[in-house]
């Protein structure tokens, strides 16, 4: 039956990539980057094995430990997981439990992630080839590992299966998937710093790892090379009740998937709640508006907007070393992307466009509600984003010139993309898709709208940019107060024309609109 299960994959997968060429070619494309990486991994465990013993211990366990997390934390963290042999396809055959999990384990393995992991396992023996005992253990250690990360990984999936279902789940992942590469270069500056800061801090986070199930199948070549073989059993029988750990639970795991179908919950809600179309008032533009902001709260491709814009802050408060420096520039930094967001505004709708061209709304109304739903929560936003950093950094002069420079971006960035979006559209994630999805079709033209965009509105915004450069170099008040004047006033301005502007061309083509977002899929 184990046999029976493995050529299923392996007959699976061939056929999988006979009828889609787009799927051969990203197979193609990962086995020539998982090759690559591969090679730079064992190249680099055999030139390893001639450093000093503390130096390959320290890497090979960081090193491990980081590939078992990240076999356990991708899948949750990644949608769309090979899930070719799904134990929910299984439900009506009476396969042995055991059985079961060995042809799920083997399944696992055959892959570009199982073959690389598997591989490089095996290389580290060479590693430690000037030690033969520690060679020896490395071998069965670095098996034990391979069978523990295609197993934790196996748990976690099927553990999550009942989730992944859910609308809800895959928004939320989807957003929060993003923020470790979000925090990809602080985490590296951080730990960059502590190895700069302290010579032994990848020794000591060695020592630990060592003593966890992430790090002790690893460590345990180490200790036999440094003439200590009962430490090395303590870790290998660390290792191997970890795996026996995983295999129980998932063995629990799975036999409840099998018998339990995933349902989806239903949600009752009382009648006659409209939300925000209870909060605006009974006209077109109300209700577009109304519509607009419901959708920035409930569909992942603008909730996580609204998710980025606090991580701005963040982000500046870590990567400019406190309330000074760039955090005192987050207000008119997040004023800049906020009004950019809207630039596809009419793309994200899809199909749902139909109902603005069947219900007859004017392009006035359209972009109007539009504008006014982002300026609902986007000025609010702004003002603190603004003045809080200030008042935090003993900056209160300043509050003036960088107000009326954020307000001036996002006033005038509001109205450019209420233009933008009633003349151009272009491929985005469709409804339903991860915010961070590229979408098909994407070409150079949907980049050249975009940098256009953003390039005109810091057009617009010049004159705000040219008062507060020179409230800066010399320091007179009123000039920042006279900033904060031209930022309201012409930023004002520049979202009415672009207003009417854009519901002229909105009247002016469209159906072509509805016929672009129609093909966008």
């Amino acid at each position: 039956m184990v046999a029976h299960l493995l050529r299923l994959k392996l007959t699976l997968l061939r056929n999988s990539l006979r009828r889609s060429t787009a799927q051969l070619v990203g197979v193609v494309l990962g086995g020539l980057y998982g090759l690559g990486l591969l090679s730079l991994i064992v190249v680099g465990l055999i030139l390893l094995g001639s450093q000093d013993l503390e130096l390959i211990r320290t890497i090979l366990v960081i090193g491990g430990s980081a590939t078992v997390l990240g076999w356990i934390v991708i899948p949750i963290a990644v949608s769309g997981i090979d899930m070719t042999l799904d134990p929910a396809r299984f439900v009506t055959f009476t396969i042995p439990m055991r059985q079961l999990l060995a042809g799920l384990v083997l399944g696992g393995l055959v892959g570009v992630p199982g073959i690389v992991t598997l591989i490089a396992a095996l290389a580290q023996v060479i590693t430690w080839i000037r030690y033969p005992a520690a060679a020896l253990m490395a071998l069965v250690c670095g098996l034990l590992a391979v069978l523990l990360c295609v197993v934790a990984s196996r748990f976690v999936t099927t553990a999550v299966s009942s989730l992944t279902g859910s609308r809800r789940f895959k928004d939320v992942n989807g957003i929060v998937a993003f923020l470790p590469l979000f925090f990809l270069g602080p985490i590296i500056a951080g730990l960059a710093a502590g190895f700069q800061s302290a010579p032994g801090f990848a020794e000591r986070l060695a020592d630990v790892l060592a003593w966890t199930p992430f790090g002790a199948l690893w460590a345990a070549p180490a200790d036999v090379a440094a003439g200590d073989p009962g430490l090395a059993v303590v870790r290998l029988l660390i290792g191997v009740a970890t795996l026996v750990v995983f295999l129980f639970l998932w063995g629990r795991s799975l036999s409840h998937a099998l018998v339990t179908p995933a349902y989806n919950a239903v949600t009752k809600k009382a009648a006659g709640n409209l939300g925000w179309f209870d909060r605006f008032p009974a006209t077109p533009a109300g209700a577009v508006a109304a519509r607009a902001l419901t959708y920035w709260f409930r569909d992942p491709r603008y909730a996580a907007s609204l998710v980025l814009i606090p991580l701005l802050a963040v982000l500046f408060f870590i990567s400019g070393g406190g309330v000074g420096g760039a955090f005192a520039f987050v207000g008119p930094i997040a004023a800049f992307l906020l009004a950019f967001s809207i630039t596809a505004d009419i793309s994200y709708d899809n199909t749902a466009f139909s109902l603005h061209i069947t219900t007859g709304v004017s392009g006035r109304d359209d972009r109007l509600g539009r504008a006014a739903a982002l300026l609902v929560f986007a000025l609010p936003a702004t003002l603190i984003l603004t003045v809080v950093p200030l008042l935090l950094a003993g900056r209160p002069e300043d509050v003036p010139v960088l107000l009326g420079l954020a307000l001036g971006l996002l006033l005038s960035g509001t109205g450019l993309s209420s233009f933008v979006s009633a003349r151009y559209t272009y491929n985005v994630p469709l409804p339903g898709d991860s915010a961070f999805k590229t979408p098909p079709g994407t070409n150079f033209f949907a980049f050249a709208v975009q940098f256009g965009a953003l390039f005109v509105t810091l057009l617009l915004a010049l004159p705000e940019i040219v008062l507060a450069i020179a409230y800066f170099v010399t320091g007179n008040d009123f000039l920042g107060w006279l900033t904060l004047l031209v930022g309201v006033a012409l930023g004002g301005v520049l979202l009415v024309v672009g207003i009417r502007a854009g519901g002229r061309w909105y009247d002016r083509r469209a159906p072509e609109l509805l016929l672009a977002v129609s093909n966008n899929r």
